[in-house]
């Protein structure tokens, strides 16, 4: 598949997966829905929900994660809040433009390009959060991002990034 297909997709599912509402209960039941995802598939994954000021409203970290996913998974925020996009469609960005994190002036310690983040856009309002997987491959984690969010909004037609 070919990236620009690739960074298509990324942009379509940002584009379907908006709450018409987000507040902090429903980041308590859209991390349900991700508890229930890892549980149910035996997943060995840290999982985020954080406002867009960095206020965590939702954690979770199953048997087998460690310190080095909280690590993944702030980076991952601070790529969200900044770029307000998810961090694979900002890996992309960078993989089409043959451009690095550091080119680009942000320091890889603190940002990174792969996936694992999406961002929580409320209808009439932009970007209010951020949603972070971390523990399997950035794509699976990507996948997990989808899969979640897309379920808890009842959006069935999502495209899917591949994940092989």
């Amino acid at each position: 598949m070919e990236l620009e297909e690739r960074y298509a997709i990324v942009s379509a599912q940002e584009e379907l997966l908006k709450f018409e509402t987000f507040t902090h209960e429903d980041a308590w039941e859209l991390g349900k829905v991700f508890v229930s995802e890892a549980m149910d598939k035996d997943l060995k994954i840290a999982i985020a929900i954080r406002s867009l000021s960095g206020l965590t409203l939702f954690q979770y970290a199953a048997e087998g994660t460690n310190f080095g996913n909280e690590g993944w998974i702030d980076r991952k925020f601070r790529t969200v809040q900044h770029f307000e996009m998810s961090t694979l469609r900002y890996a992309l960005f960078l993989k089409k433009r043959g451009a690095t994190l550091a080119e680009r002036g942000l320091d890889p310690s603190k940002f990174v390009a792969c996936g694992g983040g999406f961002p929580i856009f409320v209808e009439g309002v932009g970007c209010i959060g951020a949603a972070m997987v971390s523990g399997l491959t950035d794509v699976e984690d990507h996948d997990v991002l989808i899969s979640c969010i897309s379920r808890y909004l009842g959006v069935e037609s999502v495209p899917r990034y591949p994940v092989v």
